[in-house]
């Protein structure tokens, strides 16, 4: 079960380990904030607590991998930097299944499928960390399985406009008809790319509900970094953060599968409630 601490929910830790569930508006790597600002800086901060009278030396936490900063769910570290050459070797040659959970907009269809579109800078946009889907980019691939389709009571689905990949002849989100429906995905990216699951989603039509960067309205994005999100476009959004989650870790290490596991955030689980669903 996990031990929430002031700083962290910590999913799991031994002594070269540290999974923790990071919550939503949270980034990975330090910033111009205070030391709670940032999940590595609350790690540091956490394992710098050793128990009176020990005289060891507090170990150092080494992200392995990062999530966005409003992704949710399980990020692993190590604590030696011995334990994060092996398991950054296992990242690097992609011998680990992640999976994600998503609510999108619309009924996806078909049931599963792969997601194969490769992604690079997006040159057209003004937001500088914006990727999208182009021909010449790096090869990308999304698995997706369909875990339910339903429509959310008091909530209006409204299409973007505009999705990344406009050389790419899919029908954009605008051209289905998407009002008040939703998708709960199960996701199992293939590649890391960044932002490889919004990418990719937004292009296949069906953006995460709550996308900023991604959701089709490029002002969201830049409304938020500038703190002037209108009451209007928070009701577009529908959630206060995109709705994807980290749920489910699994790798090989030192002779023994390891797995990890964590629910989503309140917000993410009452949206999907059936209890509020037609």
């Amino acid at each position: 079960m996990p031990r929430h601490m002031e700083l962290l929910t910590i999913i799991y830790e031994d002594a070269d380990l540290l999974v923790v569930h990071k919550p939503a508006d949270l980034v990975c790597h330090p910033t111009k904030g205070d030391a709670y600002s940032s999940l590595i800086s609350r790690a540091r901060l956490y394992l710098q607590s050793s128990p009176a009278g020990s005289m060891e030396p507090a170990p150092s936490p080494h992200l392995i991998h990062r999530l966005d900063r409003e992704t949710t769910g399980l990020v692993l570290m190590a604590k030696s930097p011995q334990a994060a050459r092996q398991l950054g070797r296992i990242w690097e040659d992609r011998a680990v299944r992640k999976e994600y959970l998503a609510i999108v907009h619309g009924h996806v269809t078909p049931d599963e499928g792969i997601i194969d579109a490769p992604v690079g800078k997006d040159q057209a946009s003004h937001v500088a960390i914006k990727d999208c889907v182009r021909q010449d980019g790096k090869p990308a691939r999304t698995e997706f399985l369909v875990e339910r389709r339903f429509c959310s009571v008091g909530h209006a689905s409204t299409p973007p406009d505009h999705l990344p990949g406009a050389d790419d002849p899919q029908p954009r989100a605008h051209e289905r008809s998407h009002t008040g429906l939703f998708s709960l995905l199960r996701l199992h990216p293939m590649t890391g790319r960044k932002h490889q699951i919004r990418i990719h989603l937004a292009h296949f039509g069906h953006p995460i509900v709550g996308d900023k960067l991604y959701g089709g309205d490029p002002d969201l994005y830049l409304a938020l970094v500038e703190n002037r999100l209108t009451g209007e476009q928070r009701a577009r959004l529908i959630l206060p953060q995109h709705a994807l989650h980290a749920s489910r870790i699994q790798f090989d290490w030192r002779g023994r599968s390891r797995e990890f596991s964590a629910p989503p955030e309140a917000a993410f689980q009452e949206f999907i409630n059936p209890a509020n669903h037609t």
